[in-house]
């Protein structure tokens, strides 16, 4: 979830996009989280959207250490 850390301020985004620019050529990076700046999506090479189409949480179950977090 680096996206919500750089939103949350875990993580200076800065630094993320820098890394970013001067990773190795032949590496990957796969970042999750939602809305990303668009700084960090004019960065990437790829961009997916999930949806949801069960979840636990509409039976009333909520977030579970080690599975949601």
């Amino acid at each position: 979830e680096a996206v919500a850390a750089c939103r949350t301020g875990m993580i200076q985004e800065e630094r993320l996009l820098d890394f970013l620019a001067h990773k190795p050529e032949t590496m990957e990076v796969a970042l999750t989280g939602r809305d990303p700046s668009e700084e960090l999506a004019a960065a990437a090479d790829y961009i997916s959207e999930i949806r949801a189409v069960r979840h636990p949480y509409e039976k009333g179950i909520g977030a579970r250490e080690g599975i949601e977090y």
